[in-house]
């Protein structure tokens, strides 16, 4: 059986947020976790997707849950703000082995001098996410690494995330990463432009699988069996 391989176009991240949440509960690979985040329970995921957000930067960034169907946002007002120092500045806290921004702060600067300095016509400004060593981390960082390119007056983003989830990390995560593209735009004098992420990782977890039936309105959604 081969991989199947999943392509969307999002107007912006709510839209791409429901568009994945609708296909993966038709379209997910079922399967028990050996070994990562709830050992023992099951995933919904894709095995591989890639999504292309047109305006990423439309406001509002969080995810479009009617007040009639009665569920919470999974991502709560004043979030994403929040969570912008751990995607952009190297502080963590004593318990946390690793924040993305201990990657990524100085990278960010060293980008923005790049294309300001030496001009957009480069493949190199690329930012990674992790080391070798992450690999022995009970939970390595999921995020693995951010390119960009300034094409057509805009500064795009390309996005890798080796595991995903769907519900509350696809649309925090991908509303930070928008925050430090617009950023970092400002700061090299260009127009803000798309993203465009991909993963063999996006899923969603089991006891989340009735709130994205009810949030979709697929009450009969065939969440496809798990393996064996």
């Amino acid at each position: 059986m081969m991989l199947k391989s999943v392509s969307i176009t999002a107007r912006d991240i709510p839209d791409a947020w429901f568009q994945c949440v609708y296909d993966i509960i038709d379209h997910g690979h079922r399967y028990v976790i050996d070994r990562g985040s709830f050992a023992g329970q099951e995933r919904l995921e894709f095995d591989y997707i890639t999504i292309q957000i047109r305006h990423p930067g439309v406001r509002p960034l969080i995810p479009d849950i009617p007040p009639a169907l009665g569920i919470p946002n999974p991502v709560e007002d004043g979030y994403i703000e929040a969570y912008l120092p751990y995607l952009m500045t190297s502080d963590k806290q004593p318990n946390e082995d690793y924040t993305y921004g201990a990657y990524l702060e100085k990278q960010i600067g060293e980008v923005i001098r790049m294309y300001k300095t030496d001009g957009f016509g480069t493949n190199q400004a690329y930012m990674t996410v992790g080391n070798p060593e992450a690999l022995y981390l009970k939970d390595p960082p999921c995020l693995r690494g951010i390119d960009t390119r300034i094409r057509y007056g805009k500064l795009h983003f390309m996005v890798y995330f080796r595991s995903w989830d769907l519900w509350n990390g696809f649309p925090a995560n991908l509303g930070a990463i928008q925050m430090m593209k617009e950023y970092m735009a400002s700061e090299i004098g260009v127009d803000d432009g798309e993203i465009i992420a991909a993963s063999k990782g996006l899923h969603l977890y089991d006891y989340i699988w009735e709130l994205a039936k009810l949030r979709t309105m697929k009450t009969e959604g065939s969440l496809a069996k798990p393996d064996g």
